[in-house]
């Protein structure tokens, strides 16, 4: 019984027990947290970090309406949104230029690749590239992967 009375107490003395901790930073550079306020320093410069004693809010911080929780609650979502569609945006700019990059070295392979090269005309006959078309499309082939793999 005389325990339980004894941590009781002491339970109600160490619920009035408040340490304030102050921080600033001095002439150079260096950071200081100490219990007691420093002598000499700008007020403005020691900050309270344990939250308590601070001061209340200013007389111009009242509680804002249905509407205006609204309207920021609308823009917030905007935002967004629109940070959301630019980032899927990239995303596809960027798979579409893998996607063109593995094409153009494709391209470049079969090119460079030793073997006779045949394609259509408009006329939908079929022809084999000469060199000098030949070399036109390895050309071709390069600037697409230069462009497209960097």
């Amino acid at each position: 019984m005389k325990t339980l009375l004894t941590l009781s107490l002491l339970a109600l003395f160490a619920l009035d027990a408040r340490a304030e901790v102050s921080k600033w930073i001095d002439e150079n550079g260096v950071m200081h947290y100490s219990d007691t306020r420093p002598v000499g320093i700008n007020a403005d410069s020691v900050r309270n970090v344990t939250g308590k004693d601070t001061a209340p809010p200013a007389a111009n911080d009242k509680p804002r309406s249905y509407l205006e929780r609204e309207v920021e609650l609308k823009k917030t979502r905007q935002e967004k949104q629109a940070a959301d569609a630019k980032l899927a945006q990239e995303k596809a700019a960027q798979e579409e230029k893998q996607r063109n990059c593995a094409n153009a070295r494709e391209s470049l392979r079969t090119l460079e690749g030793g073997t006779r090269i045949s394609v259509y005309d408009a006329n939908g006959e079929r022809y084999y590239l000469d060199e000098a078309e030949l070399e036109q499309r390895v050309r071709a082939a390069r600037a697409a992967v230069q462009e497209n793999c960097n």
